[in-house]
């Protein structure tokens, strides 16, 4: 990490300025969707009608659509959805002959030409001809350049048993991704094409979403005594003579929409209130770190509906305390919030699947019975769950990430954001949970525990399903970026990091970025060159992890031998030698040894602690994989310490970053027995 060349840092300076962008109202409107869908909710059925504008973004003549149909994922065990995660998604396992599909039943431009004989499915990521999760239509004209083109769609879809994000389980329903979708064509030069051409992955086991922007009008229908609950802001509900009630969503600005009915929701409803939920304190301190007028970040009131199982309605409280920090602080710290409505979906126990989800002004949550009581009882899961999933409303919905080939842009910015949230919410310490025996854990341990020496053969950027586990794209995608974000904040400081991010989230607000985009906005906010750091932590694979190998000493002894001195020379033997030495205060030769055990080099400050209690405080630039330092001086380096404030959240391993010339014996036992107690615990709570 270098600071940018003057010459460099001007031009950057006039390209951007002012670096304080208009936070966006409205995105482009690429695409709408009028939907009508009535669910059969004993059989699991949708049968659907709708009509779709789509608005060519770019100077070419498009000659095809080509569109998502995710249920595909579920029709059969050769998709490559299911060949990929093998029927089991995160903790959930599908059952045996668990399908789930969706049909085009017809096709056509509006009032006119049948598209349905030239729809073809496609498999633009592994050629499976048995994939069914993407379809190209060959249109009998091409869409000019900016013009638009109106499609009728009907479509039948079978809901599989919830395991993977979607499905039912009982009367509750999740549906989601569960329409016939437009995929998002790229115009040359966006998210760095050379030509135009559609975007438009299958669904793999790992991948999420990716969508353009517009206007969605969605009629639902279902049994009347379901409670109902989806995208966007509700303009009518209508009762019906066969005993069913239409709910009518709209919502515009977005690029996805989802919906869920259950009888058994207790629905709470509550309102963020910008004026008494963001105090003047969180006005000036958001103002002060962002180095904005207060009245920039003034945020919106929003309408909060909590739709909860039964069993989980003495936690209402929580979910909402939760939700009011996260509009408070990511609108702080980003920008406001902007749309009327946020719906919070609390699936029950035996459709874990649906927890933990993320759909524009929709999440779905996800708590336990057991939350509240013994030793889960200060374990902040409603919050952690509603904090992240909010999170996604800025870093997948109103940054429009790529999930499917940069899901680190996504999951690690909102891991990331999350962290610092929970810990402005609850305390840095316990972010996330205070157990019996004192153990806490605060923000950003989760991430790091699973950082280690193992984590060095897959990159952060890849494409979802090129990981070469399951586990390396957890990590990849949620904890090692968040450790990236959180480096950098220690190497560029709290206020500059803060700037960095607002200034991002405003340029690419209802936007697609790539990682280049991110990249660019950082080094023109803080001025420093960070080309080398992105490049290891970001584009390549490899282990950050620094470490003390050696501390030890010798004494400066008086010179032996033929010694040239005043002019002349003489020789000094053993015996003389040791007179001088005996009568000289003798200093001594502090030998410090430090090597990288990974394949990250960072600089990295080192502190040094002597025998008289004073310190010193210097860099190891990190360049060459070890360095030795021979330090000659009257006291002893009797302790070396790495990264002594903890600013390099992505060390693999904190254990080797300090050497003593005694060892802390006390340390070490405190944490055994700690270890040990927490040993015990787990044993016992899994009946071992």
């Amino acid at each position: 990490m270098r600071p940018l060349r003057p010459a460099l840092a001007l031009a950057l300076l006039l390209l951007a300025a002012p670096v304080v962008a208009a936070l966006p109202e409205h995105a482009e409107r690429v695409v709408d969707y009028d939907i009508e869908v009535r669910l059969d909710a004993d059989k699991h059925e949708l049968t659907g009608t709708q009509r779709l504008t789509w608005r060519n973004p770019s100077d070419d003549a498009v000659p095809d659509l080509w569109f998502h149909l995710y249920l595909n994922a579920f029709r059969n065990s050769e998709s490559t959805f299911f060949r990929e995660s093998g029927g089991q998604l995160r903790s959930d396992r599908t059952m045996q002959d668990n399908w789930g599909w969706i049909d085009v039943t017809a096709l056509r431009l509006a009032g006119g030409a049948d598209l349905l004989p030239a729809m073809t499915f496609e498999a633009p990521d592994d050629g499976n001809p048995e994939d069914r999760t993407v379809a190209r239509v060959v249109l009998p004209e091409p869409v000019a350049p900016r013009g638009e083109i109106t499609l009728e769609v009907e479509f039948h879809a079978v809901l599989p048993r919830v395991y993977a994000r979607t499905g039912h389980a009982g009367d509750f329903h999740m549906i989601g991704q569960w329409f016939p979708k437009l995929g998002v064509y790229e115009p040359a030069g966006m998210r760095g094409r050379e030509t135009g051409g559609w975007n438009c992955h299958q669904f793999h086991a790992h991948s999420e979403f990716y969508a353009d922007y517009g206007h969605y009008r969605v009629a639902m229908t279902a049994p009347a005594d379901f409670v109902h609950g989806a995208t966007g802001r509700r303009i009518e509900a209508r009762d019906n003579p066969d005993g069913t009630r239409t709910w009518v969503h709209e919502q515009e600005d977005v690029h996805d929409f989802a919906w869920t009915v259950d009888p058994r929701y207790v629905e709470v409803v509550d309102r963020f209130v910008a004026a008494s939920d963001v105090t003047a304190a969180d006005l000036a301190a958001a103002a002060a770190l962002l180095g904005r007028p207060a009245e920039e970040l003034r945020l919106s009131d929003v309408e909060i509906r909590l739709l909860l199982q039964p069993e989980h309605r003495a936690q209402a409280d929580r979910h909402l305390a939760a939700a009011k920090l996260a509009l408070r602080w990511y609108g702080l710290a980003y920008g406001r919030y902007p749309y009327p409505t946020l719906t919070i979906v609390d699936p029950p126990a035996h459709a874990g699947g649906a927890a933990g989800m993320e759909y524009p002004t929709l999440i779905t949550a996800g708590t336990s019975i057991a939350v509240g009581r013994g030793p889960l009882a200060r374990v902040r899961l409603p919050e952690i769950v509603t904090v992240h999933e909010f999170g996604h409303q800025y870093w997948y919905g109103l940054v429009g990430s790529n999930e499917f080939e940069e899901s680190w842009l996504d999951e690690g910015f909102t891991t990331y954001s999350t962290e610092r949230a929970l810990a402005a919410g609850y305390g840095e310490a316990t972010a996330n949970a205070e157990l019996p025996g004192g153990l806490r854990v605060g923000a950003f341990d989760m991430a790091r525990m699973q950082n280690g020496p193992g984590q060095r053969f897959d990159r952060i950027r890849t494409p979802s399903w090129g990981f070469s586990r399951s586990s390396a794209y957890g990590f990849n995608s949620y904890g090692r970026p968040a450790l990236v974000l959180r480096t950098l904040d220690g190497l560029l400081g709290e206020a500059t990091m803060a700037r960095a991010l607002r200034t991002y989230h405003e340029r690419w607000r209802f936007r697609h970025p790539r990682s280049e985009d991110f990249y660019a906005v950082v080094e023109e906010v803080s001025g420093r060159d960070l080309d080398d750091f992105f490049a290891q932590v970001v584009e390549g694979p490899g282990v950050f992890d620094p470490a003390v190998v050696r501390l030890r000493h010798e004494e400066v002894r008086s010179p032996r031998g033929r010694i040239e001195r005043g002019g002349g020379v003489t020789t000094v033997d053993e015996a003389m030698a040791r007179l001088e030495d005996d009568a000289a205060e003798l200093e001594v030769r502090s030998i410090v040894e430090l090597r990288h055990l990974g394949e990250v080099r960072l600089p990295v400050e080192v502190e040094l602690r002597y025998d008289d209690d004073t310190t010193e405080r210097r860099t190891w630039e990190g360049e060459a994989r070890w360095a030795r330092w021979e330090i000659v001086d009257a006291r002893r380096v009797v302790e070396v310490t790495l990264d002594p404030e903890r600013k390099l959240a992505l060390d693999a391993s904190r254990l080797n970053n300090a050497r003593r010339e005694e060892p802390d014996r006390r340390a070490a036992a405190l944490w055994s027995l700690r270890l040990l107690a927490w040993t015990q615990r787990l044993m016992g709570m899994v009946g071992l």
